[in-house]
């Protein structure tokens, strides 16, 4: 029957906000989703009603509190189709997720060990490595990228030897939209006995996951990207790497016992979580993900493919605008510069027609300067979005190539 948007929509009070009285058309989904109402009563259900700190207090708000925190989990944790609840690790996004793996890192890798990332990385998938490889003495490569902003397979198998200790790439580029064979891509680094990490932000909302299938270490990704609130992510990993992993931070909850000279750690999760966790955010985490599990997820991949399509052909047709980053395999984002203006401008005079887009490096400033751009706009898309807003976009730069002109 296809995705009913229209009635998809209307979970969503932003979507029916006017800015100067045009509609809202929202196209940063890469940046960050809108959150259904649901999702917006989850949280609000929770200070109103059991707000409370978890796992410590012997009163019913706190029994509350925890059960439906640890609830969450269990509900990530299938999302994902983890081998035990123990693997997921409470973030406060995928940044900080990939922090825990290469603060780790940092202690267990030796000189001549190696790390293989790639072209297309945000910069959380960059800088992390670039700072293990320096603390550890390890040697840090980037596999290349093609013309169509795709991944080198062959250059990328190349890089890839018995010095190779840990292989990061996204799931899907941020700033291309570039699709990566993550399962292909896995089962090449773990054919010389490599550690994988997937920095699934740009994924986790567009294809389903199983990180079982997929056969990585570890795959990172945050609430605020698939329709949850910001300030929560998680860390996926094997529980025979996280139950010795080297510990995040220190504090409470992460302690089993301490004296005043020495500590030995908590079992997993609760290792790798110190301090006071983002209790509603988490249960809202949940709730999203509880929300998203109901749509038929090929069908919200197929109408993301058609807003992809349709976002395509209309912009090639305006002359003296690039899009950047054409592989046939792509999420729903589409990167482009215009010979009449600067990204920012570009922007500015959509924000004056109410389209919300990105427009900069997109964290991925090594990306830009290797594709010789100071940085695009880039408009990117989620299953409430409608080809009448794409129309609308494509309209509206012609108007902005006008005005630049």
């Amino acid at each position: 029957m296809g995705l009913d948007v229209q009635a998809l929509r209307e979970e969503f009070p932003i979507l029916q906000r006017q800015i100067d009285g045009h509609p809202l058309v929202y196209l940063d989904n890469a940046a960050t989703t809108q959150k259904p109402q649901c999702v917006i009563d989850a949280i609000t259900h929770y200070y109103s009603h059991y707000n409370a700190n978890v796992h410590r207090g012997a009163h019913r708000l706190a029994d509350e509190a925890t059960k439906a925190f640890e609830a969450a989990r269990d509900t990530i944790a299938g999302f994902i189709n983890a081998a035990q609840r123990e693997e997921v690790i409470w973030t406060t996004g995928t940044t900080e997720a990939i922090n825990l793996v290469s603060h780790g890192l940092a202690h267990i890798l030796e000189p001549g060990d190696e790390i293989i990332a790639t072209q297309l990385e945000h910069h959380a998938n960059l800088v992390t490595w670039q700072q293990a490889c320096k603390a550890s003495g390890a040697s840090f490569k980037l596999a290349p990228i093609t013309e169509t902003g795709e991944l080198d397979l062959a250059a990328f198998e190349a890089l890839l030897n018995s010095n190779t200790k840990f292989v990061a790439f996204p799931h899907a580029s941020n700033a291309l939209g570039t699709l990566n064979p993550i399962k292909a891509l896995t089962a090449k680094a773990k054919a010389v006995g490599a550690w994988v990490l997937v920095d699934g932000a740009q994924g986790i909302a567009h294809e389903r996951v199983d990180v079982q299938d997929i056969g990585c270490d570890f795959y990172a990704f945050s609430a605020h990207k698939i329709y949850g609130p910001m300030g929560m992510g998680v860390l996926w990993g094997r529980e025979e790497l996280l139950r010795d992993w080297p510990v995040w931070q220190t504090g409470g909850e992460m302690i089993s016992t301490v004296t005043y000279t020495s500590a030995e750690w908590n079992v997993l999760p609760y290792r790798l979580e110190a301090g006071t966790p983002n209790v509603g955010g988490a249960i809202a985490f949940g709730r999203a993900v509880q929300w998203y599990q109901q749509l038929n997820v090929a069908e919200v991949h197929a109408h993301e493919q058609a807003l992809l399509a349709s976002c395509t052909e209309q912009l090639s047709t305006l002359e003296g605008l690039t899009i950047h980053g054409t592989a046939p395999n792509k999420v729903a984002v589409v990167s482009f510069t215009m010979n009449e203006g600067h990204p920012a401008d570009i922007g500015f005079l959509l924000d004056r027609q109410a389209i919300a887009i990105r427009t900069g490096h997109h964290c991925a400033e090594p990306l830009m300067a290797h594709l010789g751009v100071p940085g695009t706009a880039r408009a990117s898309f989620a299953a409430y979005n409608t080809l009448s807003e794409v129309d609308a976009l494509a309209q509206a730069l012609g108007k902005v190539k006008m005005m630049l002109a």
